[in-house]
């Protein structure tokens, strides 16, 4: 079992940045994909960006590269999601989410999820 406890959301103007973090604990998840997805209002569930804990290979959205940067600490057991530059259009509840299938960017192969975190950009 792998507990997923995120933090960091808030309110922030257009162009502002904001740091996610995402707590992991339990036993195993050395060997997960560690991801991060976001749903707004109305809309499904979408895949942000993923790291792999073994080697921190990341995997990105389209849309969001160049000003999002997923990050591990093994050390800590933490994830991270630093995101820059950010847009009205990224406004979304964030949830962290642990994978032990392998680093596909499908909710649906997400295994255990955080209780997800309000990430607010006003314009």
């Amino acid at each position: 079992q792998v507990q997923l406890v995120e933090s960091g959301g808030g309110l922030v103007q257009a162009g502002g940045s904001l740091r996610l973090s995402c707590a992991a604990s339990g036993r195993g998840f050395s060997g997960y994909t560690m991801g991060w997805f976001r749903q707004a209002p109305g809309k499904e569930r979408e895949f942000v960006a993923s790291i792999t804990w073994r080697d921190g290979s990341t995997i990105y959205k389209d849309s969001v590269k160049g000003r999002f940067t997923i990050s591990k600490d093994n050390a800590k057991n933490t994830v991270s999601l630093q995101m820059n530059s950010l847009k009205p259009e990224d406004t979304a509840v964030y949830y962290c989410a642990a994978s032990s299938i392998g680093a596909v960017p499908t909710a649906s192969m997400y295994n255990f999820w955080g209780q997800g975190t309000q990430v607010t950009v006003s314009s």
